[in-house]
C-alpha cells in the first residue's frame, strides 16, 4: 500500500476531553480509512500528461524544449509529435514501448543517435518524420538504422546527409512509398542506392549537389511516379528512359539539353519542369507522349528545333567528356497531342514558324514573353482552336497577324510592350471569344467608333489606330501606359466592358463621350497618374461604376454628378483639390463605403458639408491619419488634421467675417449718404452766390 502524504493527516482537528487511547484508536481508524480510499480512487485518477496536450488519440508535444520523450503518455495513442524539441538520442527506453504510434514527428530536434533495431516492434508506424536533425552524425558511424517495415512516408530532409549515407536508412523498407531527401548535400546516385526501398512512388531529392546519375539508379524503382531533382548541379539528361514516371522536376540545374531515348514506348509522363537551366534548343521529347505540362522558361534557347543533325553534344559522363549524336528521328519535330500548358517565356528565341503549332492541337496556355520575337502570325493549317491565354509580351514584334478563323478560343491575350511594326486595325475584333486584353505599354492609337476601318487588301500603316470598339465578348480592357495618347469619342461603343485602365498615360486627352456606351457594364476605371488638370466626362451617367481610381493627376475639381451615385470606392489621393463641390459631396454620399484622401489642399471651411460627411458617417478613409486641410485665420495659414478639425472654428471665423463685412457695408452707406449730401446742397450755394451778385 502506498503511504500517504503526511499533509493528509495533519488537517484534521484533534478532539478536546477525549483519552489518549480513544484519540489514538480514532486516529488509526482514520488513517486506515484514508488510505483505503486513497487506494481505491488511485485507478480512476488520470494520468498526468504534462507539459503534452492530448486531442483524442493525437500527443502534441512540440515546441517544449524536452530533452527526451515525456514518460506516461496513452499507450494507445495513434499520433506523436515531438517537433521542434531538443532531443539528441533515441532509445528503446523510451520511445519502443509505444507500439500503437501511426505517426512521428520528430522534425527539428538535435538528434544525432538512433539506437539499432529502435523502430522494429512499431509495427504500425507509416509516417516517420526526421527532418531538420544531425542524422549525419549517426551515418557516420556505418551503422543501419534498422528495419522500417511498416513505414510508408519517411523524411530525412536538412540532415547534411552526402553520398552513400542514405543507404543505412533506406536499407529495409520495403513499404516506403514517399521519401524526401531534400536539403542534404548528395552529390551522386548510385545504382543501389534505393535497392532496400523498390515500392518507391514520390522521391524529392531537390535542393541538393548532384553532379551525376549512374546509369539504373531509377530504373529498378517499377512505380516511381514522381521524381524531383530541382536545385541541383545536373548538366545534362542524353538518355532519358524513365517511362512510368509521370511528373519530372529538372529546374534550376544546369542543364545544356534534354533527350529521350530513341523509342516508340509510350512513355506516361505528364509534367516537366525544365525552367532556369542553360537548355539552347528545344528538348528531344518522347515520341509517344502523355505532356500536358511542360515549362522551358529562363533557359538559353533561340530557336524551335532540337539540334542540327550531325551536330554533337557534350556531357559529362564518369568525370569525362564524350559526344553524342542525334538520330534523324530525334531531331523530327515532337508531336505534343495532349500539351495544355506551354512556357518559354524569358528565351532568346527570335521566330517560331506557323507549322510549329501542328502538333499542339490540345494547347490551352503558351507563354512567350520576353523574348526576341519579331513576327509571330497564326494560320488555318495551325489555328490553335483550344488555345485560351496567349503572352506575346515585352518581344521586338514587327509583325502580328492572326487569320479569320484562328484562335476562335483565345480568351486572354498579353501584349504588353511596345509592338514595333503595324497591326491590322481590326486585329482584335477577329477573336470571337476574346475577355481580357493586356496591352499596358503598347502605344497604340485608338479609333473612334465612326472611323472606318482599313479597306480589304489595304495594308495599315505604322501609327494608324486599332479598334477597341464592337467587340462583343471583350470585358476587360488594360492600357495603362506611358504610350497612350488620346480616348475618342465612343471607342468603347458596342464593347461591353467591366475594367478599363487608362493609367500612367500623362497628357492623356478624354473626350467627353470617350465613355459612350459603357453605361451599363462599366464596374472599375483607373485613370491614375495621366496629369490631368480636369475631367469633362460625366461620370454619373456610368450607373455602374463602382470603384474609381482618380490620383496622382492635378485635378482641382472632381466632374458635377448629375444623378445619385453608385461608386463604393474613390482615390483621390495625390490632386491639387481645394473644395469639393456639394451636389457630388451628396451624390457619393450614399454610396461610398472607401475614400482616400490623402496630399491634397483641402480647404477645411470651404468643405464643411464634406467634412460632416467625413466625422459623421461610417465612411472608410484607410488614410485619414495623414489627410490634412488647410485653415485660414487673417494672413495665416495652418495645416490641420481632417479628423480634429472642429466646424466652431469655421463658424467663429465666418462670425468674424460677416462683422468685418458689416462694418465695411455700414462705412460704405455713410460714405454713400455724405457724398448724396454733398451732392444736394451743391445747388443750393449755387443759387445763393447768383442771387448776391444781381
Amino acid at each position: 500500500m502506498q503511504d500517504i502524504p503526511t499533509g493528509c493527516v495533519s488537517w484534521l482537528p484533534e478532539p478536546k476531553g477525549e483519552s489518549n487511547t480513544h484519540k489514538s484508536t480514532m486516529g488509526a481508524s482514520l488513517w486506515f480509512f484514508l488510505a483505503f480510499m486513497y487506494e481505491a480512487t488511485a485507478t480512476f485518477r488520470p494520468r498526468q500528461l504534462s507539459p503534452c496536450h492530448v486531442v483524442h488519440m493525437n500527443v502534441y508535444c512540440n515546441d517544449m524544449n524536452l530533452r527526451t520523450v515525456p514518460a506516461e503518455l496513452p499507450p494507445d495513442m495513434r499520433m506523436l509529435d515531438l517537433s521542434r524539441n531538443l532531443l539528441q538520442n533515441l532509445t528503446q527506453e523510451v520511445l519502443a514501448f509505444y507500439t500503437s504510434v501511426h505517426h512521428l514527428n520528430l522534425h527539428s530536434n538535435k538528434i544525432q543517435f538512433i539506437q539499432p533495431g529502435l523502430f522494429r516492434d512499431m509495427t504500425n508506424l507509416q509516417e516517420l518524420d526526421l527532418s531538420r536533425n544531425y542524422l549525419d552524425i549517426f551515418a557516420m558511424s556505418k551503422t543501419e538504422v534498422g528495419p522500417l517495415s511498416t513505414v510508408k512516408r519517411l523524411s530525412l530532409s536538412g540532415n547534411g546527409l552526402y553520398s552513400g549515407m542514405t543507404s543505412y536508412f533506406l536499407h529495409d523498407a520495403p513499404s516506403l512509398l514517399n521519401l524526401s531527401l531534400d536539403g542534404n548535400s548528395i552529390t551522386k546516385i548510385s545504382k543501389d542506392t534505393f535497392s532496400g526501398s523498390l515500392a518507391l512512388r514520390n522521391l524529392d531529392l531537390h535542393n541538393n549537389v548532384i553532379l551525376e546519375i549512374e546509369e539504373g539508379a531509377f530504373e529498378s524503382l517499377a512505380d516511381l511516379s514522381e521524381l524531383d531533382l530541382s536545385m541541383n548541379s545536373i548538366t545534362c539528361i542524353t538518355d532519358f528512359n524513365l517511362s512510368q514516371l509521370k511528373l519530372l522536376n529538372l529546374s534550376r540545374n544546369s542543364l545544356e539539353s534534354f533527350q529521350t531515348v530513341d523509342s516508340d514506348y509510350q512513355y506516361e509522363l505528364l509534367h516537366l519542369d525544365l525552367r532556369e537551366n542553360k537548355i539552347h534548343y528545344f528538348p528531344v521529347l518522347p515520341r509517344r507522349n502523355k505532356l500536358i505540362y511542360l515549362d522551358l522558361s529562363r533557359n538559353l534557347m533561340r530557336s524551335m528545333n532540337t539540334t542540327n543533325l550531325m551536330e554533337e553534344l557534350e556531357y559529362i559522363h564518369d568525370g569525362k567528356f564524350t559526344t553524342h549524336a542525334l538520330s534523324a528521328s530525334q531531331n523530327a519535330h515532337n508531336d505534343l497531342p495532349r500539351l495544355l500548358y506551354l512556357d518559354m517565356s524569358y528565351n532568346q528565341i527570335k521566330s517560331i514558324s506557323a507549322s510549329f503549332f501542328g502538333g499542339l492541337g490540345a494547347l490551352e496556355v503558351l507563354n512567350l514573353s520576353n523574348n526576341c520575337l519579331e513576327s509571330f502570325s497564326v494560320d488555318r493549317n495551325s489555328p490553335l482552336d483550344s488555345l485560351k491565354i496567349l503572352d506575346l509580351s515585352f518581344n521586338a514584334l514587327q509583325n502580328l497577324s492572326f487569320e479569320e478563323n484562328t484562335l476562335r478560343s483565345l480568351e486572354e491575350l498579353h501584349l504588353k510592350g511596345r509592338v514595333l511594326g503595324p497591326i491590322d486595325p481590326t486585329v482584335f475584333r477577329r477573336l470571337p471569344r476574346i475577355r481580357d486584353l493586356h496591352l499596358q505599354q503598347s502605344s497604340l492609337s485608338m479609333c473612334a467608333s465612326h472611323h472606318r476601318p482599313s479597306q480589304k487588301g489595304y495594308r495599315p500603316q505604322t501609327g494608324d489606330c486599332i479598334f477597341f470598339s464592337s467587340i462583343p465578348t471583350l470585358s476587360r480592357l488594360y492600357l495603362s501606359g506611358p504610350g497612350l495618347q488620346s480616348v475618342p469619342q465612343g471607342a468603347f461603343h458596342g464593347t461591353p466592358l467591366r475594367v478599363l485602365d487608362l493609367s500612367r498615360n500623362p497628357g492623356l486627352d478624354i473626350h467627353k463621350n470617350a465613355f459612350s456606351g459603357l453605361e451599363k457594364s462599366l464596374t472599375h476605371l483607373s485613370l491614375r497618374e495621366n496629369d490631368l488638370l480636369a475631367l469633362n466626362t460625366d461620370l454619373s451617367l456610368l450607373s455602374c461604376l463602382r470603384e474609381v481610381d482618380l490620383s496622382v493627376n492635378r485635378l482641382t475639381a472632381l466632374p458635377l454628378w448629375n444623378k445619385e451615385s453608385s461608386i463604393e470606392s474613390l482615390n483621390l489621393q495625390n490632386n491639387s483639390l481645394v473644395t469639393l463641390e456639394y451636389s457630388t459631396v451628396l451624390a457619393l454620399e450614399k454610396t461610398l463605403k472607401t475614400l482616400y484622401l490623402r496630399s491634397n489642399p483641402l480647404s477645411c471651411c470651404g468643405n464643411l458639408q464634406f467634412l460632416h460627411m467625413v466625422q459623421g458617417s461610417s465612411l472608410d478613409i484607410p488614410d485619414i491619419a495623414s489627410v490634412t486641410c488647410r485653415y485660414t485665420q487673417t494672413s495665416e495659414c495652418e495645416e490641420v488634421a481632417i479628423v480634429s478639425m472642429q466646424q466652431e472654428r469655421c463658424e467663429t471665423l465666418d462670425r468674424k467675417s460677416l462683422g468685418i463685412i458689416i462694418i465695411i457695408i455700414t462705412a460704405l452707406v455713410l460714405i454713400a449718404v455724405l457724398v448724396l449730401l454733398s451732392k444736394m446742397c451743391h445747388p443750393r450755394r449755387h443759387r445763393l452766390r447768383h442771387s448776391f451778385k444781381a
